[in-house]
């Protein structure tokens, strides 16, 4: 305090001087205090961004996988309408072929021209069915792979969390095992969401 013009600089002020010249009080394992701060507040603010991307990229390979499900579940549908038709041909042509066996023989040549016409129309009917079945699968195949991206960004994402936490714990105990703690699931992190990226 000062009195009269003297000024007594007590243990705190000299902190708060230390401080603002940029010199940390703390020096816990070699790393001056301000320089451990200013490092995982860097470290935090890059993860978080990375964080935050891997959040996103979760989200819509998720929101694709349901997308290319319900693609998938469109296309069954239709094949199956399909089937559905080949049936009622294959019916008509049992019909035709029946009515070959009763009628008198100058109407049989008739009944075998429906029954060829069915024939080729089930042959057509039978591609596109395939055909949809096959899309079908295609879109459960990309759903899959979708998903299985999607719990790769989920893994990411959670890690880099962890490492967010740690950060915030190194920062309050000042610990330095917990700063490279902090550090690893970082780069595990990161190395889960290359794995997402690249599908694998």
């Amino acid at each position: 305090m000062s009195s009269g013009g003297f000024h007594v600089h007590g243990p705190h002020d000299h902190e708060l001087e230390h401080a603002a010249q940029g010199h940390g009080a703390d020096t816990t394992h070699g790393i001056s205090g301000r320089s451990m701060v200013n490092q995982i507040a860097l470290f935090t603010a890059l993860i978080s961004t990375a964080g935050a991307i891997f959040g996103y990229m979760g989200g819509a390979t998720q929101a694709n996988a349901g997308l290319y499900k319900n693609n998938a579940a469109i296309k069954k549908t239709e094949a199956s309408n399909q089937w559905n038709y080949y049936q009622a041909k294959s019916s008509k042509q049992n019909l035709s072929e029946l009515a070959m066996v009763i009628v008198a023989d100058d109407k049989r040549p008739l009944y075998q021209k429906e029954v060829d016409r069915y024939k080729a129309e089930k042959g057509e009917i039978k591609l596109a069915a395939d055909k949809l079945e096959a899309e079908a699968t295609d879109w459960d195949k990309k759903s899959d792979q979708q998903m299985h991206q999607h719990h790769r960004w989920a893994q990411a994402t959670t890690v880099i969390q962890v490492s967010i936490a740690l950060a915030a714990i190194a920062l309050l105990t000042k610990k330095k095992w917990l700063e490279w703690g902090m550090f690893g699931m970082g780069g595990a992190g990161l190395v889960i969401g290359v794995l997402a990226m690249l599908h694998v």
